[in-house]
């Protein structure tokens, strides 16, 4: 039986999300066949556009065994094939179903450093990401459930409470927040612990998010300025990064580089940041909004959302709000700053802007939970 949730979900990715219109051709990808019912919906919505959409149907237990044992050039043969495929699109659409958030957790770190170097980077980051139209999203799986502490069903209600907020008028209140970051030089984070953390985003772009890319949605990003960093943050967040599951995160940084980083697995983590010179730098600095994500459920398209968070990525920056850094890397880690979380201030120009997760400027009172659930 078809839940009309889907029809509205597909409804909003075709129209308002990636706007197709006709003779536009779109890769609806589904990674895990649990996506169906949604991929089918999409397959419906982008047809009655007038778009010529292709589909495209694996998995990452798939992956796994495609990856056990790959050679570069197995890998750089399924990256030409894909890259040949992605220059033909003018919109990509790709849905993960996570079973097992892990599933790549036992693959020898020199093949993963591969698959990141010789198929995401050329497919992804330097083809899909900046020359097509682009949205991406997860679906309710039993393992996000469980991640989530949430029954499959009442995971799937709040899934798709989340997906199916109104972003147009999200994009609305989130327009003051982007004319004053605009304006800010300096910015300044304090937390619980050791957390204090001085920054620049001078003359950075900022751009804010309400449904383009992301499903769900509700964040604005700008990049600090490459060198200004300086200070420790301790993330209070776990965070999985090549399927392995990363906590206790702290980084200090000097003069913009991560001089210093530790965590549960400090030699695995100064690994990640050493792939290359980018890596120890940051590529963004975004707030959360969506005000129906509350708390982290280990899925980053979800936890960097999450209302009253921020995240401070080590790595890439993206080419409409770039500070010139430039890295494999791109590794979205979440800091909350909710009361029940330990709480945080963030500073614009030593003027205070949010407090415990809620913003305390007037004109920013639109962003909220209750202003704009």
């Amino acid at each position: 039986m078809n839940d009309i949730r889907h029809d509205k979900l597909a409804d909003i990715i075709v129209n308002y999300s990636l706007k197709l219109q006709a003779g536009e051709k779109v890769l609806i990808r589904g990674n895990g066949y649990v996506t169906e019912p949604l991929v089918r919906a999409l397959l419906r919505a982008a047809k009655a556009a007038g778009a010529l959409p292709i589909y495209r149907m694996d998995s990452n237990a798939l992956t796994r065994e495609w990856l056990k044992d790959a050679d570069s050039e197995m890998i750089k043969l399924a990256a030409m094939a894909d890259e040949y495929q992605m220059k033909q699109m003018d919109a990509f659409v790709g849905i993960t179903a996570p079973e097992n958030a892990l599933e790549l957790s036992d693959l020898p770190e020199t093949v993963m450093r591969d698959y990141e170097k010789f198929y995401i980077e050329p497919v992804h980051m330097k083809l899909r990401v900046p020359h097509t139209r682009w949205t991406v999203l997860r679906y309710p799986t039993q393992a996000l459930a469980q991640s989530a502490g949430m029954s499959s069903e009442g995971f799937e209600d709040w899934y798709f409470r989340v997906c199916l907020i109104d972003y147009a008028r999200m994009g609305e209140v989130l327009a003051p927040l982007k004319s004053l970051m605009e304006k800010t030089k300096h910015v300044r984070i304090l937390g619980p612990g050791e957390t204090d953390l001085s920054f620049s985003i001078k003359d950075i772009p900022v751009i804010p998010c309400s449904g383009r890319a992301n499903i769900p949605d509700g964040e604005i990003y700008t990049a600090p300025v490459k060198n200004s960093v300086n200070g420790i943050i301790a993330y209070n967040t776990s965070s999985i990064y090549s399927g392995f599951q990363f906590t206790d995160i702290r980084f200090r940084f000097e003069q913009g580089r991560i001089v210093e980083a530790s965590a549960n697995d400090t030699k695995r983590i100064n690994a990640v940041l050493n792939i290359d010179e980018g890596a120890r730098y940051v590529g963004e600095f975004a707030l959360g909004v969506n005000p129906h994500i509350t708390y982290p459920i280990n899925n980053t398209l979800f936890d960097e959302k999450i209302r009253g968070s921020l995240h401070f990525t080590p790595g890439n920056s993206y080419d409409h709000a770039s500070n010139g850094n430039k890295s494999i890397l791109h590794w979205d880690i979440v800091l909350l700053q909710e009361k029940q979380h330990g709480g945080g201030e963030i500073y614009f120009d030593d003027v205070l802007i949010r407090k415990d997760g809620r913003f305390v400027l007037k004109e920013l009172e639109g962003l909220n939970p209750e202003n704009l659930g």
